[in-house]
C-alpha cells in the first residue's frame, strides 16, 4: 500500500493515475474526500492524526504542502511555512515509522539548494544547501528532521528537489506566463539571457512511482535533482517562444 498526501493536488492527482494505470494499492491522504481511496486528515501540522492514513501502508509518498503564496498576509512566514512543512511532515515521518513504514519518499523544492547559480556550475546533489526565503528553509529543516528519523528508525528517506514543474492544472507563475502568451502581447524580455530547468509532470511522476517500487534498491536513502535533461536550459524568452508556438501566436 502507497499513501499520497497531496492526493488532489496538481502532482498529487496525476501520480495517483499513474499509480492506479500500474494496477498499485493506493490511499490518498486529502482535505475533501472523493473517492473509497480517498482519507480526510485536515489541516496537516505537529498535531495532525494520521493514523488512519497510514493503516497497511508500506511507503509514503508526500507531497501536500504550503506553497505558491502569490501575496503573503502572514505577520511570520517562516512560522506559518515551518508549522506545515517542517513540523507537519517530521509528524507524519514519526508516526509512519513508528507503524513500520518502509521507504518515505520527500519532495522537496530545488530551492533547497539556493536561489541562482549566476557564475557557477548548475546545482547538483554534492552542493552544500543554501536556502533563502521562508518556503526554501521549511523544506530545507523539513529534509534534515527526516534524515534524523530514518537514523533512528530504519525507514529509507528518499529526498526530491525537483525545479519549476509544468503540466496540466500547473499553477503560479507558469500559469501567468501561459495566459501571457495565449493573449500574444509582447513582453520585455528579449534581452534576458537566463537559463533555468524544467521538469514535465510526467517525468516527475514516473520517477517518484519508481521510488514507490521498494525493489528498487538503488533509490534508498538518496537525494535527487531532477529536470527533463535537455542538453541546454531553456532561457525565459526561448521558454515564452516555445509557448507561443504551441498556442499558434507570435512571440
Amino acid at each position: 500500500m502507497i499513501l499520497v498526501t497531496g492526493g488532489n493536488g496538481f502532482v498529487g492527482s496525476a501520480l495517483y493515475a499513474h499509480l492506479a494505470m500500474k494496477d498499485c494499492s493506493v490511499t490518498r491522504a486529502v482535505r475533501v474526500v472523493r473517492s473509497a481511496e480517498d482519507v480526510a486528515v485536515g489541516d496537516i501540522d505537529a498535531k495532525t492524526d494520521w493514523q488512519a492514513a497510514l493503516e497497511g501502508c508500506e511507503v509514503v509518498v508526500h507531497l501536500a504542502a504550503r506553497a505558491h503564496v502569490m501575496s503573503e498576509t502572514a505577520a511570520d512566514p517562516l512560522a506559518v511555512f515551518r508549522r506545515v512543512n517542517t513540523e507537519g511532515t517530521l509528524n507524519l515521518a514519526r508516526q509512519a515509522a513508528a507503524l513500520g513504514v518502509r521507504r518515505f519518499v520527500f519532495v522537496s523544492s530545488i530551492k533547497v539548494n539556493g536561489e541562482r547559480t549566476t557564475g557557477r556550475a548548475p546545482f547538483s546533489e554534492a552542493d552544500e544547501a543554501a536556502p533563502v526565503e521562508p518556503y526554501a528553509i521549511s523544506k530545507w529543516e523539513a529534509e534534515q528532521g527526516l534524515l534524523a528519523i530514518g537514523r533512528e528508525s530504519g525507514m529509507e528517506i528518499v529526498r526530491i528537489r525537483p525545479p519549476l514543474v509544468y503540466g496540466t492544472g500547473v499553477k503560479g507563475n507558469f500559469a501567468a506566463l501561459l495566459r501571457w502568451a495565449r493573449r500574444g502581447i509582447p513582453l520585455p524580455l528579449g534581452a534576458i539571457r537566463n537559463r533555468r530547468s524544467f521538469l514535465a509532470l510526467e517525468n516527475l511522476v514516473g520517477f517518484i512511482a519508481r521510488c514507490t517500487d521498494l525493489s528498487c534498491a538503488e533509490v534508498a536513502n538518496r537525494l535527487f535533482l531532477l529536470s527533463d535533461g535537455e542538453d541546454e536550459d531553456v532561457s525565459t524568452p526561448e521558454l515564452l517562444r516555445r509557448l507561443a508556438h504551441a498556442y499558434g501566436k507570435k512571440p
